[in-house]
């Protein structure tokens, strides 16, 4: 699997984006209801790490609104979740400041794939039998 996550050390992550419009969306708010014309960046925040709301959101800005700039993940930061950011459509991860970076690193490069599909991918079922997911047979049946 290509790493797509860029990661960055607490201490080296800027909250000034210069030149950048960026939205940083509390963890309840409804990313639907946001005007993201013009927006480069959305910053999604982990205020603890049993908080998994940001990847709900994340999922909702990538697929059903069709968000092309950067989802930036903030706060509570741990490496067991970044894998999950990945799938998640997030780009960048904000490590929390006891995290080491180059633990990080070879978390994400531990499995070349997933079963699964993802905001990047269609499941691995669906290209091994020609089929595209959610396209059903002739029983009317989920392929």
């Amino acid at each position: 699997m290509q790493n797509t996550l860029k990661l960055i050390a607490a201490n080296l992550d800027s909250t000034v984006a210069t030149g950048l419009n960026v939205i940083n969306l509390a963890n309840d708010a409804d990313p639907r209801t946001v005007a993201l014309a013009g927006v480069d960046r959305v910053e999604l925040n982990f205020p603890k790490f049993t908080d998994g709301r940001a990847f709900s959101q994340a999922l909702l800005l990538r697929r059903r609104l069709g968000f092309k700039g950067e989802i930036r993940a903030t706060g509570d930061v741990l490496i067991d979740q970044l894998l999950q950011m990945q799938r998640s459509g997030f780009d960048a991860a904000v490590l929390r400041a006891d995290q080491d970076i180059e633990q990080a690193q070879r978390q994400l490069e531990r499995f070349s794939g997933f079963y699964q599909g993802d905001v990047q991918r269609a499941p691995l079922f669906a290209a091994a039998t020609g089929v595209s997911a959610g396209v059903k047979n002739t029983e009317g049946v989920a392929a």
